[in-house]
């Protein structure tokens, strides 16, 4: 059961058994009509729809982000908005069915008491809610944790490992004695794409200028191996700089169309990265490499090494939900196309 379908399932049986409670001890005491009794379903029916609206504001405006004083402070005044709009109600859905009493019910005590218990309903409401999102996003912390571990642990095996390296050095001894600046610059780079391997902590997120630096070594390298069988092709706007993504996600895609793309065709392809920022402030990348889709990576299949385009999707949807996508198809016979979808702001883990 998703996050959607479970909140609405326990806000109706909440507030379902708030109106039960409600007819079953009304009905024990002074007994009640149909009538009243429908006028306890009316108020619970706005119990449920004040408490969504309060949920509303709380997710729109990202209360949960807010320093401890100020989200204590912001929810005391909006319980107590809540309550008074809520004793207005009850008067109203009293007139509606017919069951309003003036004399007892617009004496100062009762209404003092509807009050505070409205007050008591709401800030029980909210404290369940709380806990409900810091449970969510802590299981949702233990996932992404796991998972980026396991991200960081294949990649440092897939740079160490001793083919990458292999072909890396070759690359570079054959550029020693033919251009010596060249190797050392090649060197450099492999140093570069080391250190961001051991270095990479536990950030859920990275700036994509240091992404694209990452991936810019690596395609380098892999020029100096292919030779005129590389040609890379960079389109990034200027806004892109301004997002942060998952670390190592452009690089697993890059890393994919050689793998499965360039390496295997005898006369090389083409590599084109594109990068641009949506309306509505969202990253669209694209990927795009000569070579063709086989169906039995798109059914979940992991590359060798155990990692790959599986993980990107589940990094994708533990930390941004689905406001982010991810697809990867074929253009026509001679390219493969990966994009992804990124919001500027992460909604699922604070």
């Amino acid at each position: 059961m998703n996050r959607v379908r479970l909140y609405w399932v326990l806000q109706i049986l909440g507030w379902g058994s708030f109106a039960f409670v409600n007819v079953f001890f009304a009905s024990l005491s002074e007994g009640i009509s149909m009538i009243q009794a429908w006028a306890f379903v009316a108020l619970a029916a706005y119990y449920l729809l004040s408490t969504h609206a309060f949920r509303h504001v709380v997710k729109s405006y990202e209360w949960f982000k807010l320093g401890i004083f100020r989200l204590l402070i912001q929810t005391i005044v909006a319980l107590l908005a809540l309550s008074v709009v809520n004793v207005f109600a009850q008067i109203l859905i009293n007139i509606a069915f017919g069951t309003l009493n003036p004399g007892q019910d617009f004496r100062a005590l009762v209404i003092a008491v509807n009050l505070f218990v409205s007050f008591l309903y709401y800030a029980f409401w909210f404290l369940l809610y709380f806990l409900f999102h810091f449970l969510d996003n802590y299981n949702n912390s233990l996932k992404y944790e796991a998972k980026i571990n396991e991200i960081r642990l294949n990649h440092l095996k897939s740079q160490l490992n001793p083919h990458f390296i292999f072909n890396a050095l070759n690359s570079v001894r054959a550029l020693v004695d033919e251009d010596p600046n060249k190797a050392k610059t090649a060197i450099t780079r492999i140093s570069n794409m080391l250190r961001f391997s051991l270095m990479m902590d536990k950030k859920q997120v990275i700036d994509f200028a240091d992404e694209l630096s990452t991936v810019k070594d690596y395609l380098a390298l892999e020029s100096i191996r292919f030779e005129e069988r590389l040609e890379v092709i960079y389109q990034i706007e200027d806004e892109a700089y301004s997002y942060k993504i998952p670390p190592m996600m452009l690089q697993t895609i890059v890393e994919n169309a050689i793998k499965h793309g360039i390496s295997n065709l005898v006369k090389g392809g083409l590599i084109e990265i594109k990068c641009r920022e949506g309306l509505n402030e969202e990253l669209y990348i694209q990927v795009k490499n000569s070579g063709y889709l086989n169906p039995k990576h798109t059914k979940g299949k992991r590359e060798e090494g155990g990692h790959g385009l599986e993980n990107t999707k589940q990094r994708l949807k533990l930390l941004y939900g689905e406001h982010a996508t991810f697809r990867i198809f074929n253009s026509g016979s001679q390219f493969v196309i990966t994009e992804i979808k990124i919001p500027k702001q992460r909604v699922t883990l604070d």
